[in-house]
């Protein structure tokens, strides 16, 4: 793969099943494909049987496939031109055996995705609407529109007004928005059912439909917070009532037909905020939650769908995501080896679904970003019957889909280079765990020790495109999780809190070393590169232990917890949570401190609308380094912000896998300067 062919990176989102896809039945996934003639992303809803995947909907735009209960209509978002040009997702409704789809709102700013009620008549969605003058909207008491830098002044009186890739949150709240498609001549909707004063989220249907339950943040966001309630939310009013009080965050919900809510969260009540797992929990009518999956092995992720009376949910385990089942009525938490595991492997799952005794997943693998996965559930059902919970085998599961055959077949680097596990040992015996990514053939290459970011975050086994570039490109990659990241129990994910520059260095290099010891690496020609906190880490290891490595590349990175505690969307708890209150503290954690240290060439790349880590960030950090002397140089990217390597425009993708290659190239080329003389 080479930095022109992410065109050919075809990724499906969540699916939405009805029967077994494999016999009869259809899936339906929205897959993702960047265009670069168009220098946006196409997106198309797509039929998936025994036969593989079809395309369904006729719109370049379309996402968020749900199944209607009853099997007989879709719903999904397609984007629509409003009357003055603006594109937004708005709510549509098509039936599944044929027949037009209906476009049913015109909310200012869009739709979020859809949530059917379990009678199949009305779908929620939860959409953001715009103080009047604002975001295209007409100031009050005419037409006029103004543009955006000719809006009125933000009077801002709170922390949590603003987050990377949404902006300003105060002046466009999130509510809630609930439609009855079964009248084809019914008027688009476009007002909210909810008027909070804060946003909701997440929004699940009670089994009667007389209401549903969201998420809000405590007391409706009457002060800045980090904890979670659930509210119900009449369905014919819009009225709220809290609900279930939580003890942290909620991310999704899930409700059974006798009531028992379900949902994926956070504890906040140690006071810490960071390296946190989310695990499932569980309220029946009038009781309050309980917590059914371990705090200190089990992280959760995405929305807890039931199975009878068990419920399935995505855990993460080193450096997988597989799909775990918490058996009915469950009271205790449940540790990570209780689970048992019903699809599993070396995969990621990115959302799944269940109906009947079938789940269909989606899920990233070595060789493809993502393919739709179909496993019987009655074989797990029978596994579990003759096994412990703990060693049950998961089903194999049966794969409809080939999206990753482009990148096979038409990529201008055919193939997929192959990954290998590694485990290092750091340097007070902790084991640490990881991965490198080969390019063609026997070496010795030269290596690029990458660092994820978070750092509550995790490398995985699955397809990653940046390792895959640079391996086609004759790079071995190192990849891994340091301790601080995701998906090795708590203590693991809390080690670096008040200790970043610690031992998560040493687990970086320690990694590094294992992968050295192959005869197939060169230990003389190694480079470091990070985004966000690996881009902190980058910074920190370039300035400590500069003399292992030819050059950096650093990138969307904390340089300065000072700077960044004030103006980073989450830097007015993050750091304080991370590295503590004391400016002395910050200053000493601070790569910016050391930047004088710095003796090899270095890359500062950052984004002009990054809000999680301020272009000022390496604003600072670049000033410093060339101050020093150093050969630094700073990459800005216009219009972008933190998730530019995931989900920037195509070209600028394009345009910084080239430059890094370029960099890679000058300053770690693949063969060495005086190579066969």
């Amino acid at each position: 793969m080479l930095a022109n062919d992410i065109p050919h990176l075809h990724v499906p989102s969540s699916p939405t099943v009805s029967g077994d896809p494999g016999n009869g039945g259809a899936a339906f996934v929205a897959v993702s494909r960047p265009d670069l003639d168009q220098d946006a992303y196409r997106s198309t809803i797509e039929r998936v049987t025994a036969e593989g995947a079809v395309r369904w909907t006729s719109g370049d735009r379309d996402s968020s496939p749900a199944l209607s209960p009853d099997g007989r209509s879709l719903a999904f978002l397609r984007s629509v031109d409003d009357d003055h040009g603006v594109a937004h997702p708005q709510l549509a409704v098509a039936p599944v055996h044929g027949g037009e789809a209906r476009i049913v709102t015109a909310l200012p700013l869009g739709a979020g995705a859809p949530v059917w009620s379990l009678d199949s008549t009305r779908v929620a969605v939860t959409a953001r609407f715009p103080e009047p003058g604002r975001y295209g909207s007409a100031v009050p008491g005419g037409d006029r529109r103004p543009a955006a830098d000719a809006e009125a002044p933000r009077l801002i009186s709170r922390l949590d007004f603003h987050v990377d890739g949404t902006g300003y949150l105060l002046d466009k709240p999130q509510q809630l928005v609930v439609v009855d498609v079964t009248d084809p001549g019914a008027a688009l909707v476009d007002t909210p059912l909810t008027s909070a004063p804060c946003s909701v989220s997440a929004p699940a249907w009670y089994p009667d439909g007389g209401a549903l339950l969201v998420v809000a943040p405590r007391d409706l966001g009457a002060r800045e917070t980090h904890d979670d309630d659930l509210y119900r939310v009449d369905a014919t009013d819009g009225t709220m009532a809290l609900a279930i009080r939580t003890e942290g965050s909620v991310s999704s919900i899930a409700i059974a037909p006798d009531g028992t809510v379900h949902y994926v969260g956070a504890s906040h009540l140690d006071g810490r905020l960071v390296g946190e797992p989310q695990g499932l929990w569980v309220a029946t009518p009038g009781s309050d939650p309980v917590r059914v999956t371990a705090r200190e092995t089990v992280d959760v992720s995405g929305t807890p769908v039931r199975h009878g009376d068990d419920v399935l949910v995505a855990v993460l385990d080193r450096g997988t995501v597989t799909v775990r089942r918490v058996p009915a009525g469950t009271t205790a938490p449940l540790g990570l080896d209780e689970l048992e595991v019903v699809l599993g492997g070396r995969l990621v799952v990115s959302g799944f679904d269940v109906d009947g005794d079938v789940l269909v997943a989606t899920a990233a693998t070595t060789d493809s970003p993502g393919e739709v996965h179909v496993v019987d559930l009655t074989a797990s059902d029978d596994d579990a019957a003759t096994a412990a919970a703990a060693t049950a085998t998961a089903t194999a599961p049966t794969v409809l889909t080939d999206y990753a055959a482009p990148l096979r077949s038409e990529a201008s680097a055919p193939g997929v280079r192959r990954i290998e596990e590694l485990t290092g040992t750091s340097a007070d015996g902790t084991p640490v765990h990881g991965w490198v990514v080969l390019p063609e053939g026997d070496g010795p290459h030269p290596v690029l020790r990458v660092v994820h970011g978070g750092p509550f975050g995790q490398d995985t086994w699955a397809f990653f495109d940046e390792a895959q570039v640079y391996a086609s490109a004759g790079y071995a990659v190192v990849i891994g999780n340091p301790r601080g990241s995701g998906g090795y129990g708590l203590d693991h994910g809390r080690a670096v809190i008040r200790a970043m520059g610690t031992v998560d260095v040493d687990d970086v290099l320690a990694l590094l070393d294992a992968a050295l010891e192959r005869p197939d690496l060169d230990g003389s020609r190694v480079g470091i590169m990070g985004g966000s906190y690996g881009g902190f880490m980058t910074s920190w290891v370039a300035a400590h232990h500069g003399d292992r490595f030819v050059a950096a590349w650093s990138e969307r990175a904390v340089n300065a917890w000072d700077s960044f505690a004030g103006s980073s969307d989450i830097g007015w708890y993050f750091a304080d949570a991370y590295v503590g209150a004391d400016p002395e503290e910050q200053r000493r954690r601070s790569p910016l401190t050391y930047a004088a240290q710095v003796t090899i060439p270095f890359m500062v790349a950052h984004s002009e609308q990054d809000w999680r880590c301020p272009i000022e960030q390496g604003q600072r950090q670049f000033v410093a380094l060339r101050r020093a002397g150093v050969d630094a140089s700073f990459l800005v990217f216009p219009g972008e912000g933190h998730e530019l390597s995931r989900s920037g425009t195509p070209w600028h993708r394009v345009q910084r896998f080239e430059h890094v290659l370029a960099w890679w190239a000058e300053h770690l080329p693949v063969t060495p300067v005086g190579a066969g003389r």
